[in-house]
């Protein structure tokens, strides 16, 4: 998820059992974060397909995209990235242009999955998962957030108790829609402004946390934290009285992609992988298991209608979602965020 992490290292509850594939000395190679896909997946594909797909983990968009612009792509063939990675790939033109006759399964997409700014049409990514960035709280211990001023300016009852993502893009993404900026603000006064108000905001911190925000609430030693909507869910499930809310000043829309390497020698099989990701039922488990909506209308359409109940972020609409301001590549300014965050997390 340009500065950004992705889902982590672990997701809570989908333990990824990885098993070697040695039907060919050079198999398809399939980069993703651990969790990502279902247990069996590539089993499943290389067994319908007749192919010889491997599968590698990356822990971070910024890991998997050192390795891919060092090497020109080669190595891989499919990787999962957030979409201003994508983007990036793109515009250095490593991604391959998709051919859509060959997969057949876009057709499940909801419309608006194609009209993705990062990427209108799909032309070279191809949308996995998409949601938003909100607060996530103990309603039976703090009142329900309204802003991400509650977060940032806390009351003094909440002081101490709240943690926020550590990760470049979305620590300023807070910032940024308090103040009222784009979340892709590249303004160095704008910059600057955010940075003052995101170092005040430190010293009410907790934590900055990626990975354990949401068991922190469970256990009550936070009661107010920044979180991606799945991961929120997490702590749902271990205690009902956790919410999830999106601040009046609005969120990301973040979105995982599938991209295929321009570097691929295995382009059929790289195709016929992405397809087979969305077809309904494959695609279903994502949302069944990672708990993130899936921009998939015949997988959505399936899922249990208790699930949803539990789980009521994950009824937002399409049309919901892209009321919000996708991340996108900011550039150069890229270096003035990695900068920036560095003398937020240095300063006392």
């Amino acid at each position: 998820m340009v500065g950004i992490s992705c889902r982590a290292a672990v997701i809570a509850g989908v333990a990824l059992s990885l098993t070697a594939f040695s039907a060919s000395a050079d198999p398809l190679v399939i980069s993703n974060w651990d969790g990502y896909l279902a247990p069996d997946a590539i089993k499943k594909f290389n067994e319908a397909s007749g192919n010889s797909a491997e599968l590698v983990l990356h822990a971070t968009n910024e890991e998997i995209m050192g390795k891919l612009i060092a090497a020109k792509g080669k190595g891989y063939d499919v990787v999962f990235v957030s979409s201003p990675f994508a983007e990036v790939l793109h515009n250095l033109g490593l991604a391959e242009t998709l051919d859509h006759s060959k997969i057949p399964n876009l057709a499940n997409l909801y419309p608006e999955a194609t009209a993705l700014a990062h990427d209108k049409g799909n032309t070279f990514s191809v949308p996995y998962t998409w949601g938003t960035t909100g607060l996530c709280y103990r309603s039976d211990l703090t009142p329900a957030p309204t802003s991400w001023n509650d977060l940032l300016k806390p009351t003094d009852a909440l002081k101490g108790k709240t943690t926020m993502l550590a990760t470049d893009r979305w620590l300023l993404a807070a910032g940024f829609l308090a103040e009222g900026y784009s979340v892709n603000e590249t303004d160095k006064a704008k910059l600057q402004q955010t940075r003052d108000l995101l170092i005040a905001a430190k010293k009410t911190l907790l934590a900055y946390d990626d990975t354990t925000f949401y068991s922190k609430l469970v256990s009550g030693e936070a009661q107010l934290v920044q979180a991606w909507d799945g991961w929120c869910n997490y702590g749902i499930t271990e205690n009902p009285q956790i919410k999830y809310v999106i601040p009046k000043e609005g969120s990301d829309l973040w979105v995982d992609t599938m991209v295929i390497l321009k570097s691929s020698e295995h382009k059929d099989a790289a195709y016929a992988f992405v397809n087979t990701m969305l077809d309904g039922a494959n695609h279903r488990w994502a949302a069944e298991n990672i708990l993130y909506k899936v921009p998939n209308k015949a997988a959505m359409d399936g899922l249990d209608p208790k699930l949803l109940e539990k789980y009521p972020n994950m009824t937002m609409t399409p049309a919901e979602l892209l009321t919000h301001e996708q991340l996108r590549d900011v550039g150069a300014a890229q270096r003035d965020y990695s900068r920036t965050v560095s003398e937020i997390k240095a300063s006392n």
